[in-house]
């Protein structure tokens, strides 16, 4: 799926590489033999995937605020990308509800901005948003979300996502049509993997709980999720902007998620990973009331699979597996660096076969 010969020495500019996705597409860009370069905020959690990792290592690394213009494009015009990666983000339903200027001026005015520089910047070839499954106009319904259904957002996190996708097509139309820039935006579905802490997300909720020993607690169980590893949306990106480079009829939106199969109620993914993590790991439905979210979301991926070939690799119950063995190698100290290259390595030796 990833092309291994078009990688080594491109230059990469990846927004977001200290959060949980982007540390592991940074680790996957470096054993690529790209020449990475990334622009985001200090981790917000410890422990952290970009620490426990040692992503920096291998990479330039710069900690600024994509609120901020002009510390962006002085970055982005210093490493002279030919591929821009935007996953810089608010990226927490709750945290929206708690601070919705924060999540709004993150995720709109900082994508304004990304787009500002890079259009700014010559050599750039290829541009890839990330925005979210969240950014539909959610009406319930039985069926996925289609690339071309009405966008929307009950909360400010799915909200400020669908102004994103809005401001990436405006970009797109008003001044990067034509230019020599591909700019794409990519929806994918709940990730989750090893090496993420991020607060109120159920894998990392489960695995906190499951390692103390204690029942996890679930605010809505029957909800229905597009579940997938990490590692599957970071291939659609690699590959998409692979792709666009050659061919800029692929600069569109497009819909990455898990197979129709995959997308279980939180309590079904529950009951899996505490199989996987053994020990008579348990859970219950929490009590209280809490802040609305949506109740069934699933992603339509078709137009991926007929004009990229892009499929997902891994099935559900191999990425809880894989979820599970990084965090006890963590658990046990081992070298998370090593360890998380090795699984991006068992992913495309799955992926190639």
């Amino acid at each position: 799926m990833v092309n291994p010969d078009f990688w080594p020495n491109r230059r990469v500019f990846l927004t977001g590489h200290t959060g949980f996705k982007g540390s592991w597409l940074a680790l996957w860009l470096q054993h690529l033999g790209a020449q990475v370069t990334g622009f985001a905020l200090p981790p917000a959690t410890q422990p952290n995937l970009f620490e426990l990792a040692a992503v920096a290592d291998g990479m330039t690394s710069i900690i600024g605020d994509i609120r901020d213009l002009s510390h962006l494009q002085q970055a982005i015009s210093a490493s002279q990308p030919q591929i821009v990666l935007h996953l810089a983000a608010q990226a927490l339903v709750g945290e929206g509800y708690r601070d919705p200027l924060g999540t709004y001026t993150t995720n709109v005015i900082g994508t304004a901005n990304v787009l500002e520089a890079t259009r700014g910047t010559k050599g750039v070839q290829a541009v890839v948003v990330v925005t979210s499954d969240k950014c539909y106009e959610n009406k319930e319904w039985p069926r996925p979300y289609c690339e071309g259904d009405p966008l929307g957002g009950h909360d400010p996190y799915s909200s400020s996502k669908a102004c994103a996708e809005l401001v990436t097509a405006s970009y797109r139309n008003a001044y990067l049509a034509g230019s020599g820039i591909a700019l794409a935006s990519a929806r994918a579905g709940n990730v989750f993997g090893g090496g993420d802490w991020s607060p109120d997300r159920l894998i990392p909720d489960l695995l906190t709980a499951f390692s103390a020993g204690t029942p996890a607690l679930l605010r809505n169980p029957l909800a229905c999720r597009p579940w997938q590893h990490v590692l599957e949306p970071l291939a659609a990106y690699l590959h998409l902007a692979e792709r666009m480079i050659d061919d800029a009829s692929l600069a569109r939106a497009w819909n990455f998620g898990p197979n129709e199969s995959d997308c279980l109620t939180v309590g079904a993914i529950a009951d899996r990973l505490a199989k996987h993590w053994g020990n008579e790991a348990s859970w219950r439905t929490a009590a209280g009331n809490f802040p609305h979210e949506a109740t069934n979301l699933r992603l339509d991926s078709s137009q991926a699979h007929s004009l990229l070939g892009w499929h997902p690799q891994w099935r559900l119950d191999a990425a809880l597996s894989a979820t599970v063995s990084w965090h006890k190698a963590w658990l046990n100290a081992e070298n998370m660096h090593d360890v998380t290259l090795h699984q991006i390595k068992q992913f495309t030796d799955h992926a190639n076969a």
